[in-house]
């Protein structure tokens, strides 16, 4: 293998790979890349077994070949030279030198044959969307996902074609994200998929605003086309919960707030809750919010805001960090909090419907 580029044609796909390749491996080679040159290309693949990216640039290849190398001491070098500079790949006996300017470095490598590639991917259906709605859609449901579950189908997003729509679900059984986007081509029959936690935070390092992505859905992978960039992730094998159930149906008695003033209120009545609980509790009586938190030093936190709602007065408890987060995702200038009782849960929804929704459990205080 032997090949000259510029820096940068080298780094840029270097740097879309990195993101999956740990330094501590169980299997030596995970923290290797493989780099394989062909014809005008040279592709760059990283993968943990559970994610793969492989990112493609076009350049001159005098010599094709594969082979893998360390990642991170591959980006630190082309980081450490620079701007500009003429690089140049070669394989000597079983050894890579990467030469730019003055500056020589020979990496140890590993065969090609050792890394772990994914198969062809069982495509059951295939969806093409605008970069941007997809990125939406994991923006505004990535943070409800569970984090270290004993219900592992938790541990992920679920992805539901249907009709006309994709759409992303996440929960922790406490609290639950929903959004949905429209898409060009109506799709036939119902698919659900769900992804791991670290493919989906990996892909929405990925995602830009710009163009159009295909994705795949299969039986085992999801697969992302974006751009020069190929994300495969492996999907959690489990059942995701009946989510349709969760989401309130009779919530008739609603809050119609400013965004930005409920959630400065939660933000400073937050700094006297409990900080492993997080209760919070709002008593609520016609275009009037009370806010109160407690904490067991005895400190208290109190704040009034004026709200539209004339329904009946009551009381409920939530956790703040949820309601916070559910604000956050939210754009539009008011929001909508739909309550039934003081023992169920609340429906956060923009005021001018933007496909999201969020679902809160209430807390006993």
């Amino acid at each position: 293998m032997k090949l000259k580029a510029l820096r940068e044609d080298i780094l840029g796909p270097v740097q879309s790979v990195i993101g999956v390749v740990e330094r501590r491996q169980t299997m030596p080679v995970l923290s290797n890349v493989l780099l394989s040159a062909k014809a005008d290309r040279l592709s760059v693949t990283g993968t943990d077994l559970e994610v793969e990216l492989v990112s493609q640039t076009s350049l001159a290849v005098a010599s094709p070949g594969e082979i893998t190398v360390p990642g991170r001491k591959l980006l630190d070098i082309l980081r450490a030279l620079p701007e500009g500079t003429e690089v140049s790949l070669s394989l000597e006996a079983d050894r890579l030198v990467v030469k730019g300017g003055r500056s020589r470095f020979t990496l140890s490598t590993l065969p090609a044959a050792e890394f772990p590639l994914v198969d062809e991917i069982q495509a059951q259906q295939t969806l093409k969307l605008a970069q941007a709605d997809f990125r939406r859609l994991i923006e505004k449901t990535q943070f409800s996902m569970a984090q270290q579950d004993v219900r592992y189908y938790l541990n992920g997003l679920l992805l539901e074609s249907e009709g006309g729509k994709l759409r992303a679900v996440a929960t922790d059984g406490h609290r639950l994200a929903l959004c949905e986007v429209s898409l060009s081509e109506r799709v036939t029959g119902k698919q659900q998929v769900i992804m791991p936690r670290k493919g989906v935070l990996e892909l929405q390092r990925l995602l830009g605003s710009e163009g159009e992505i295909e994705l795949t859905l299969g039986t085992n992978h999801v697969r992302c086309e974006i751009g020069d960039i190929r994300f495969t992730s492996k999907l959690i094998d489990g059942r995701f919960p009946e989510y349709s159930r969760v989401i309130p149906k009779a919530a008739n008695r609603i809050i119609d707030a400013d965004r930005s003033i409920l959630r400065q209120s939660l933000q400073r009545t937050a700094i006297l809750s409990n900080e492993k609980y997080r209760g919070i509790r709002l008593a609520i009586k016609p275009q009037l919010l009370t806010l109160q938190a407690h904490n067991p030093e005895q400190e208290e936190a109190e704040d009034q805001i004026e709200v539209q709602y004339n329904s009946d007065e009551m009381e409920i408890g939530f956790n703040v960090t949820y309601l916070l987060e559910a604000l956050s995702a939210i754009e539009t200038e008011r929001v909508n909090v739909a309550l039934t009782d003081a023992n169920s849960s609340c429906l956060i929804t923009a005021a001018e419907s933007d496909g999201a929704q969020y679902v809160v459990m209430p807390m006993r205080l």
